[in-house]
């Protein structure tokens, strides 16, 4: 199981990697780094909200999940 602090350390890294290249792809589209950087700023807002949601819903699902025990 992973701790909370984990979760939000991998969202917010999965989330700056995704900031760079969301805006390039709008400066790409749009000609703009202003526009393109909103873009990207509202994509990462609303994607970390939904990656946390999203990792702490399946932290509590266990389907697929397999417990190892250590041996003695």
């Amino acid at each position: 199981m992973e701790t909370r602090k984990r979760s939000v350390v991998k969202a917010v890294v999965w989330q700056m990697i995704g900031l760079a290249v969301m805006t390039l792809i709008g400066l790409f589209m749009t000609g703009s780094m202003r526009v393109g950087g909103v873009m990207a700023l509202v994509n990462t807002v609303v994607g970390l909200a939904m990656y946390l949601t999203y990792e702490r819903v399946w932290t509590r699902i266990s389907w697929g999940r397999v417990d190892v025990i250590p041996p003695r």
